[in-house]
């Protein structure tokens, strides 16, 4: 969870460095101490997390985030992930409890609906309910501190880093402060506590890490105590460089099993290349010769697989649905014959002149009676217009060829 190599640090100005060569490792979930005088370089370290300051060697990695690939615009978004308890509170004296808590969700873009969901569980858990409608001003030293708490687990980070945080307090609130910080820690929060009471460090017997001169001398890693003064354990780091969980580490070592595996296969075929060569000699390397072929890599097991597979029997649903489709027999091929040519019809029949004229005769009488009939006969016309009683006569007649006839006599 937080990964420190070989962080060194020297602020302009002075001979010795705030940090020299500082290799530490907290695992997620774990309650961490951080201990040791004034100047020790506890504040640096804490900077170092936050971005703050920029380390001038060394590696730090926190979430399975490298901080040297943070910009700076970007450094916002990194703080909302962790949460920073300081000593003199920093809270805004124009806002209510409740106010503070909700600004710090506002910044980090929650909805008013799950803000006013959020803030009253997190008073609730610090114990300040009561207190929701109140002004820093009107708060004690504890409650303050309280406050500080609230607004930093507000977001649920995953990192918790109190930077003194019951250095003001009297001994009863300092219990209370450091209680609800192990209560916090116990829903799977990574808490790193630094101060310098040494009855609460020895009452509550977590990890102690000890700071002295800019390094550790001294990590507790269980039932710790409170000492300053120490001989340093081991100069070197317990884990590899840039390797922040255990998953990192057996996917290296699996990493460097298929390294070395490949290296032998290769040793391998340029062994059988060579005693090849070695012994024909004149003739062509084959690819069978070297490499084995792809049906021998074939395990067993997938060639049962397929083999039954293959042979296998259909289910009774499918048998039932065949059993259901009529059997259609095939038709019969017959020979190709070609298409019937239709039948030519009869050449018309030659009409004289005189059986032309009589028929035209008898449509133009047919036509004029028929006329005649239609026009004799009363329209019905609107309501608004009379009724046409008056026969109208055809100004459209056919003339037929006996009164043509009579015309030219006359």
């Amino acid at each position: 969870m937080i990964l420190l190599d070989r962080v060194t640090k020297i602020y302009p100005g002075d001979e010795e460095p705030a940090l020299n060569n500082v290799s530490l490792h907290i695992e997620p979930h774990e309650f961490v101490f951080l201990v040791g005088k004034s100047g020790a370089g506890k504040s640096t370290l804490i900077k170092m997390i936050t971005k703050e300051e920029q380390p001038d060697s060394g590696k730090i990695v926190i979430g399975g985030i490298d901080l040297d690939y943070v910009k700076r615009r970007h450094i916002p978004h990194y703080r909302r992930r962790l949460g920073v308890v300081f000593q003199d509170y920093k809270l805004l004296p124009t806002r209510t409890v409740y106010e503070n808590v909700a600004f710090a969700l506002e910044i980090a873009g929650m909805s008013g609906k799950k803000i006013k969901k959020t803030v009253p569980k997190v008073l609730e858990l610090v114990g300040l309910t009561d207190k929701a409608h109140k002004f820093p001003n009107q708060l004690s030293g504890g409650q303050q501190q309280r406050v500080s708490i609230a607004r930093s687990v507000a977001r649920q980070p995953k990192i918790l880093i109190a930077d003194e945080p019951t250095g003001n307090l009297d001994q009863l609130t300092r219990k209370e402060i450091i209680d609800l910080l192990q209560r916090i820690n116990d829903f799977g929060t990574t808490v790193l506590v630094t101060t310098h009471d040494e009855t609460i460090v020895n009452n509550l017997s977590k990890r102690v890490v000890t700071l002295k001169d800019g390094a550790i001398i001294a990590d507790q890693k269980e039932h710790g105590v409170y000492k300053l003064d120490r001989l340093p354990v081991n100069d070197e780091p317990d884990y590899h460089f840039g390797i922040e969980e255990e998953k990192n580490i057996n996917v290296a070592q699996r990493v460097a099993e298929r390294i070395s595996a490949a290296s032998e296969r290769y040793n391998q075929r340029k062994s059988k290349i060579a005693h090849f060569h070695g012994n024909n000699k004149g003739q062509k390397l084959k690819i069978s010769d070297v490499v084995t072929p792809v049906s021998a890599a074939i395990p067993k097991k997938a060639k049962v697989i397929k083999k039954s597979y293959e042979t296998k029997k259909p289910s009774p649903v499918t048998m039932m649905k065949k059993a259901k489709k009529p059997e259609t027999k095939p038709t019969p091929k017959t020979n190709h014959q070609p298409p019937m040519k239709p039948a030519k019809s009869p050449a018309p029949k030659e009409i004289s002149a005189s059986e032309q004229s009589i028929a035209m005769n008898q449509r133009a009488t047919v036509f004029n009676k028929r006329s005649e009939s239609n026009l004799e006969r009363p329209l019905k016309a609107a309501p608004s217009l009379g009724v046409l009683s008056e026969p109208i006569s055809s100004p459209h007649r056919i003339v037929t060829a006996n009164e043509k006839h009579q015309k030219r006599i006359l």
